[in-house]
């Protein structure tokens, strides 16, 4: 299981696969990245030399935010927006769908499980 960026990739997959469970890595950066490095896309990542596997590692390092560092640069970013008081910083503090979506009926993700809130009981009334 070769480790590239901090993060085992898996052996069995094909290269541009494998890079993919690489966060900050999609489908189009790895195909660029293989590209860029000369390398098949075909090419199953435990078929890479220790050689590939280093200009890999270094080529993603000096080029993408990956991991660590990209995930500490988009709670930064939605830290800004809660400190700034703009309505999508408002719907991040409250864990509600930030891009517009609908609340009434969806949501569950966001919102987490139902709570269920008891409705009024009727007051009969004695003739």
């Amino acid at each position: 299981m070769p480790r590239i960026s901090g993060v085992d990739i898996p052996a069995d997959k094909r290269l541009v696969i494998a890079l993919t469970y690489i966060y900050g890595i999609g489908d189009r950066t790895a195909v660029h990245i293989c590209k860029e490095l000369n390398l098949k896309a075909s090419l199953r990542a435990r078929e890479l030399t220790e050689e590939d596997a280093a200009r890999l590692n270094v080529y993603i390092e000096k080029n993408f935010p990956v991991e660590g560092q990209l995930r500490r640069q988009v709670q930064q970013a939605i830290n800004r927006l809660k400190e700034v008081g703009s309505y999508r910083g408002s719907r991040h503090r409250r864990s509600l769908p930030v891009r517009g979506q609908r609340t009434r009926s969806n949501a569950r993700t966001r919102k987490g499980p139902r709570k269920t809130v008891a409705g009024k009981k009727q007051v009969a009334i004695k003739k």
